[in-house]
């Protein structure tokens, strides 16, 4: 005889019965992560079969683009669409306006036509920054103030622009957060041609903590200051949407938040303004943090990543820029 707790629980809904078994729960499933969501992002060094290793960045490296290449074929093959490049800039290389950037005829230059080349189905992203390319670090051109200078860092913008899209890039993607460069960038590729040349751009990049890995495997060093003039704060969210409507109005294709894992909120907000897609950076600081837990014994790595790549999935990103792109597809 049944208890009149068992009555009255037999006429509520029971979400457990689609939890009950693997298959139920597999065929139940709202989000997915598949290896076509993902970017691979690769750290360029000059010359050939070279392989460095990152201090505080474990089983990531700098490489020449003979061994990018042989990593990006393998990864096409087995799903991943697309990769972003950095370069590393020798100090010697480097100036105070950050010219190399400039270089047409640079290594960097010279590894996006390569991979066009060998990998012609392969989507290229390239960065637009003149921090990896300056003395001081900054993403821009100072002004007798110190000050990055924003109007003249765009005019420098489009040029690298231009020259990354002669070069074969599918995508450039200015991570500077200068005001007006979409637009800017958008009207230079228009007026030379180069009308299906996407930008993805780094619409709420955060002046957040999690970047020193990054810093460290490009080689750009802050000589004095901060970037918060510039990148934005992590106590704003109403800001992010102020960004996002402008990148959209001015030309983007994409939009991307910068870091990713803790600033969902963000990643959902932008997603509910704009019908463009949105691409999340899940930065060095976050990646290396999963892996050093790890090596502690506190955490699976494996675990984590599945369920922080599937959190900003679920937030509502398209892409997922991430160096757990490799770790991710042993198990996809």
């Amino acid at each position: 005889m049944q208890t009149n707790h068992t009555n009255f629980l037999s006429l509520l809904q029971r979400p457990r019965r689609n939890r009950k078994a693997p298959s139920i729960r597999a065929m139940l499933k709202e989000n997915h992560l598949l290896a076509s969501d993902f970017v691979m992002p690769f750290f360029l060094i000059e010359g050939s079969k070279k392989c460095e290793e990152i201090e505080k960045f474990p089983n990531i490296f700098r490489l020449s683009i003979d061994l990018i290449l042989k990593k990006a074929a393998l990864l096409h093959q087995k799903g991943i669409q697309a990769i972003a490049l950095f370069p590393v800039i020798e100090k010697m290389q480097k100036s105070l306006n950050g010219s190399e950037a400039l270089n047409p005829n640079g290594f960097y230059n010279k590894a996006i036509r390569l991979i066009k080349a060998e990998l012609p189905d392969l989507c290229i992203i390239t960065d637009l920054a003149l921090d990896p390319y300056t003395t001081h670090g900054h993403d821009g051109i100072l002004n007798n103030k110190n000050e990055v200078d924003n109007d003249a860092t765009v005019s420098i913008l489009c040029q690298m622009a231009l020259i990354h899209a002669e070069a074969g890039a599918d995508i450039v993607a200015p991570s500077d957060m200068m005001d007006g460069r979409v637009k800017a960038i958008r009207n230079a590729l228009d007026a030379n041609g180069f009308l299906n040349t996407s930008i993805m751009s780094y619409t709420a990049k955060y002046a957040s903590s999690l970047y020193g890995p990054f810093r460290d495997a490009v080689s750009s060093t802050l000589q004095f200051g901060d970037k918060r003039s510039y990148q934005m704060d992590p106590a704003n969210t109403k800001e992010a949407i102020i960004e996002a409507r402008a990148d959209d109005k001015e030309g983007a294709d994409i939009l991307m938040v910068k870091p990713a894992s803790i600033y969902l909120d963000i990643i959902s907000k932008i997603k509910n303004e704009t019908n463009k897609p949105i691409a999340a950076y899940h930065v060095s600081g976050e990646y290396c943090m999963v892996k050093a837990a790890h090596k502690l014994g506190y955490l699976n790595e494996m675990d984590v990543f599945q369920e922080v790549l599937l959190s900003i999935k679920r937030s509502g990103a398209s892409i997922i820029i991430s160096y757990a792109t490799e770790d991710i597809l042993k198990v996809l």
